[in-house]
């Protein structure tokens, strides 16, 4: 595996793994700990394309602030319903209430990923994915929420895990889904001098 000197903004694991598949193990794993509250002023909702975008650059540009000439890799997952933000699920009320709202409703999952590098040019894609639950009666959500991996996940569901079995319909980007999309990242690491090092 390829050691890139690249710091991951993230402690996902999954983002982790999404990486190794690029052949890329992060040097450093450095989360930026910072508010992800949606940025709602007066009238204005941000919405959830904007959201991502936001933060994935707020956490890039805060890790890379921390390590100055090195290369960063940030992102953010957002699932939204039309305008809405779906919030990450850190318990079992707010998963149910998710699980709820997205049954047998189409619903989009935004990743974007930000890359700091070495010159502190910051750059930035988004991947898009559209994805359709079929009905959710009230033992199948009983059963998304025994399986467990909904904690912390955005809009209460792990693509990955037991959710991909009441999956109807996806179009865009599986990975861009679990939190990293392999494709946007690519083009990332490529545009920012790593064309060398990555397949591609």
């Amino acid at each position: 595996m390829v050691r890139l000197k690249l710091i991951l903004a993230s402690a996902s694991p999954r983002r982790t793994a999404l990486l190794a598949r690029l052949g890329i193990e992060p040097a450093a794993i450095d989360p930026a700990d910072i508010d992800e509250t949606p940025c709602n002023t007066g009238a204005k909702t941000e919405i959830p394309r904007d959201h991502a975008e936001r933060l994935a650059l707020a956490k890039c540009a805060a890790v890379a602030a921390r390590h100055p000439g090195a290369m960063v890799l940030a992102a953010d997952t957002v699932v939204g319903v039309g305008r809405r933000i779906l919030p990450k699920a850190e318990d079992e009320a707010t998963a149910r209430t998710c699980l709820a709202l997205l049954s047998g409703r189409r619903h989009r999952v935004f990743t974007a990923v930000a890359i700091a590098a070495a010159d502190g040019q910051i750059r930035l894609r988004t991947s898009e994915t559209q994805v359709i639950f079929h009905r959710l009666d009230a033992n199948a959500i009983d059963a998304l929420i025994a399986a467990g991996d909904w904690r912390g996940k955005a809009g209460g569901y792990a693509l990955q895990g037991a959710a991909e079995a009441w999956i109807r319909w996806i179009s865009g980007s599986w990975s861009g889904v679990v939190g990293l999309p392999l494709s946007e990242t690519r083009l990332l690491l490529k545009a920012s001098g790593f064309e060398s090092e990555i397949n591609g």
